[in-house]
């Protein structure tokens, strides 16, 4: 059987991110994904600058290379008001089947050895944790994404309706090549079509909702895409669900820590997941070194790095349950470029609701606002 100081289930963004910071601290790390690569994964591809910077503090400097940065975002609200402005950091989109090869390369290249296997059993006797009978490490991390085999082996199940989305996206033709574009939809609120330009003459486009009990049909949400997105003819259609960050189990229970998706680490204001991935990875890998107290020490590194932000975007999540409430904010964001600034940041990073911010949103909704689409 190999020993490793640590192992990593998923070697996507969070895992990669994880095994990174790991071989920083000089562990000896094993990466284990049921799927080669380079390798597809449903996504909306955006990647926001906060996840940028955490990659390039984990030593990843040539993630963005080919595909340009992204300047703006126009972002179109449930009743029909628009904000179009400079995005305070630019963004990129990039194929998760380019993105997630380069990140998985790039852990290699550290160090991090690399084994295609699917993980059905862990055991966690106290001393270290087993997988499969095959491996074994002081520490596991499970990066295994929404349907992750490690959650469940923790005991937690997946997340609630009401506290699960699901969405299709695919790759179209379009125009657009300098701004991200968000269309939401009263219509089954909270919901929202997206266009990500990925500077080639295609997008990644797509169509998402939260669910809430009843299943929903790749029909039914390609014809949401189809509407919100005149003219869209998306090629490649994938679906996927997103469990979004207001309900989430422990990070973390004896030797065995959970990143990424597979902690539920989905922005519930925006989908947004990549730089929670990437983030709680590195905390996670880092916090490894600390072998017997390595759950202790990511909890913390979680609550100190993210823990006021998950409040506020939970906060934002309640409070947005009434459509007129996005429409006063984001009139509110056409108006003062601050409270852009600060929707962005919480809604693509780490950031929190200030008393400017929720003063100038309760200002708007005095306001009649236009008839629904």
């Amino acid at each position: 059987m190999r020993e490793y100081d640590l192992a990593v289930v998923g070697a996507g963004p969070a895992g990669s991110a994880a095994a990174l910071a790991a071989r920083q601290k000089g562990l000896t790390v094993l990466l284990i994904d049921r799927a080669g690569f380079p390798r597809d994964k449903t996504c909306g591809d955006g990647i926001a600058a906060e996840a940028i910077t955490v990659l390039n503090e984990l030593g990843v400097r040539d993630i963005t290379a080919g595909y340009p940065a992204i300047e703006r975002l126009r972002l179109v609200g449930p009743g029909g008001s628009e904000v179009a402005r400079p995005l305070p950091r630019a963004a990129h989109t990039i194929p998760r089947r380019v993105f997630d090869e380069r990140l998985v390369r790039a852990a290699e290249t550290a160090g991090a050895e690399l084994r295609r296997h699917t993980v059905r059993t862990i055991r966690d006797d106290g001393d270290g944790v087993t997988v499969d009978g095959r491996f074994r490490a002081a520490v596991l991390i499970g990066a295994d994404g929404a349907g992750s085999v490690v959650r469940r082996a923790l005991g937690h199940p997946v997340n609630p309706p009401g506290h699960l989305a699901v969405a299709v996206r695919g790759y179209a033709t379009t125009t657009n090549t300098t701004e991200q574009v968000i269309v939401t939809t009263r219509r089954r609120w909270p919901a929202y079509a997206w266009e990500f330009p990925l500077g080639d003459g295609t997008a990644n486009v797509g169509y998402g909702e939260v669910l809430r009990g009843e299943p929903l049909s790749r029909a039914y949400l390609t014809e949401r895409l189809g509407y919100l997105l005149t003219g869209a003819e998306p090629a490649g259609l994938r679906g996927h669900h997103l469990p979004l960050s207001t309900r989430r189990p422990p990070p973390a229970k004896g030797r065995v820590l959970l990143a990424g998706d597979a902690l539920s680490l989905i922005n519930p204001f925006t989908g947004e997941g990549i730089f929670y991935a990437v983030l709680s990875g590195a905390l996670a890998g880092a916090a490894a070194a600390g072998k017997e107290q390595a759950s202790v020490r990511y909890r913390r590194a979680l609550h100190a790095r993210l823990g006021r932000h998950l409040r506020h975007s939970g906060f934002a999540a309640l409070l947005t349950r009434q459509s007129r409430v996005v429409d006063a904010a984001v009139a509110a964001a056409a108006r003062d470029g601050a409270v852009f600034d600060r929707m962005v940041e919480l809604g693509l990073g780490d950031g929190v609701f200030d008393l400017r911010t929720i003063g100038r949103i309760a200002s708007r909704l005095g306001h009649r606002r236009p008839a629904t689409p």
